[in-house]
């Protein structure tokens, strides 16, 4: 009997188990289509961008530094639209591990776009002149944080050339984080200008630069929290596996 009651419970955990990597893998593709939808609302101006500038817009105060001289935008554009949307699907451990080469072949792409997406950021910042409504202590910030997804990157790409995998995801985890940073700046300025009416430059500025420390102390979260050793008994020290 005793034995019968051993093999029942073994049994009964086995359905458990099983359910353990489903629900994990559900969980990531909840992440996956979260960060998708985040950057819906900036690939879409992006979108109305180049189309406005496609089709001859009339030239206007706030378009005429875009129209002047459209490649930087152009680049910014194209590149953050295939940096968001190959970015999040580098989140699916499934794909990583079923389709090894279409991971480093994308990952290559999400490295290119995102030195774009940084480069030309920080080019406009530096050369364009500035909108109605941002200022200075924006343009400081764009410049840091711009500065920052580009370093992370590079960082990210050496890491995983040396063959450091966890240093690797943890750095282009930080950049892509700073350059989702348009997306959750669509809700910082949303719920601003609910609660305190339409933002005056300084408002503005650290309502945008909100977005991007969310952004990064989500990342820095999710970082340390893989980070954290499970389990008794884990060496003092010891290096992470993934």
């Amino acid at each position: 009997m005793k034995t019968n009651a051993f093999d029942k419970g073994r049994i009964l955990d086995v359905p458990q188990k099983a359910k353990a990597p489903a629900r994990k893998g559900l969980v990531e593709w909840l992440v996956i289509a979260g960060l998708l939808v985040l950057s819906f609302i900036p690939l879409a101006g992006g979108a109305f961008r180049l189309t406005q500038m496609a089709g001859g817009t009339e030239i206007t105060p706030a378009n005429a530094r875009f129209l002047a001289m459209p490649l930087p935008v152009v680049v910014h554009i194209v590149g953050a639209s295939m940096y968001a949307i190959l970015g999040a699907l580098q989140f699916a451990n499934g794909f990583r591990r079923r389709w090894p080469i279409w991971h480093r072949v994308t990952g290559r792409l999400v490295v290119i776009c995102g030195l774009l997406v940084g480069l030309s950021g920080l080019w406009m910042t530096l050369f364009y002149t500035h909108p109605v409504g941002d200022g200075d202590f924006l343009s400081a910030l764009r410049l840091l944080f711009g500065s920052g997804m580009i370093v992370s990157i590079v960082l990210g790409f050496t890491a995983i050339r040396r063959g450091d995998v966890t240093l690797h995801r943890d750095w282009m985890m930080r950049g892509y984080a700073i350059g989702l940073g348009a997306g959750t700046q669509s809700l910082t300025l949303m719920a601003g200008g609910m609660i305190a009416g339409p933002p005056n430059e300084l408002s503005r500025a650290l309502l945008m630069g909100a977005g991007w420390v969310i952004n990064l102390a989500v990342a820095e979260f999710v970082v340390r929290k893989r980070s954290t050793p499970k389990g008794p008994g884990f060496p003092k020290g010891a290096s992470r596996s993934w």
